[in-house]
């Protein structure tokens, strides 16, 4: 598996945390474990750029996602490259600060986004969005049980 994660801002994240998460990720989706996955940190500038080139709309968001090679879950024998993910840690403290939790839970929780995504799922409509949010609170779970024990909570979305 190949996860390269880059950061060009001066937000401190624990990128470890990051790849952890996003390998944890490919193996309970059941994806090739040699898939390739890249994860980049931008400011509210860079974000705003992207936002305005892909979906036509102003300002930073918190998340965007580039899916590749339409890679699936459960299709263990898929190799190629899963996509990229674009995180505003700017956008990602903000929001953090309103749902009461930390920068980093929110940049995880944004991973887990992120990476359904790149996976093909959405949130357009209300089952779409029932069943990606919750395998995405399913797949932080899983994950905070094993770094975490005795963690009761997780981060929640602040918006869709």
């Amino acid at each position: 598996m190949t996860i390269e994660i880059g950061n060009e801002t001066e937000a401190r994240i624990d990128l470890a945390q990051v790849e952890d998460l996003v390998a944890h990720i490919v193996a309970k989706m059941h994806l090739n474990p040699a898939v390739e996955v890249y994860v980049r940190f931008c400011d509210e500038e860079a974000m705003s750029e992207l936002h305005v080139e892909w979906m036509n709309l102003p300002g930073p968001t918190d998340v965007m996602s580039f899916p590749m090679d339409e890679l699936s879950p459960g299709d263990e024998e898929a190799e190629g490259i899963l996509g990229d993910i674009v995180i505003c840690p700017g956008v990602a403290q903000e929001q953090a600060r309103a749902a009461g939790h930390s920068m980093m839970d929110e940049i995880l929780l944004l991973t887990t986004h992120g990476m359904l995504h790149l996976m093909g799922y959405d949130h357009a409509e209300p089952a779409e969005k029932e069943e990606m949010f919750g395998l995405q609170r399913h797949l932080l779970l899983t994950w905070f049980a094993d770094r975490e024990p005795g963690r009761t909570s997780i981060p929640e979305p602040t918006e869709d």
